[in-house]
């Protein structure tokens, strides 16, 4: 990582929680990220277990509006390869994999998840940051 530039992010529905809740560290990497033009991806199956209201997560609902931040859509081809990497590695959380899968398309990429365990467990060459 260079010294002007943050890692790129993907962020799972753990992550997402806790930055509606104000959890600081996710907001520093975010603002990091942001700052530096970093790229910043929310998988739109991680969005899905984390959203509620938006009127009542406002933090949440101002992070997915940001034009910096991308989500990622749950294609065909996403859907088939989550499930192929659920089969290869025994796991049943297609959402978690398209998150693997996300940062597997990021260069340099980071996973902040609140399950990092779920995410080595589908690919332990994938950098994980806990929250």
């Amino acid at each position: 990582m260079g010294a002007t530039r943050a890692r790129a992010l993907t962020l799972d529905a753990g992550a997402l929680i806790a930055f509606e809740r104000g959890d600081e560290r996710v907001r520093a990497l975010l603002r990091r990220a942001l700052s530096t033009k970093a790229d910043v991806a929310i998988p739109a199956g991680a969005l899905a277990q984390s959203w509620r209201d938006g009127t009542r997560q406002a933090n949440l609902a101002s992070l997915v509006g940001d034009q910096r931040v991308r989500v990622e859509a749950m294609t065909e081809q996403v859907a088939k390869a989550a499930g192929t990497l659920c089969a290869r590695t025994g796991t049943q959380d297609v959402i978690d994999a398209s998150v693997v899968l996300c940062a597997r398309r990021q260069e340099h990429g980071v996973v902040i998840t609140g399950d990092p365990n779920d995410i080595r467990r589908l690919d332990p060459r994938v950098a994980v940051e806990s929250v």
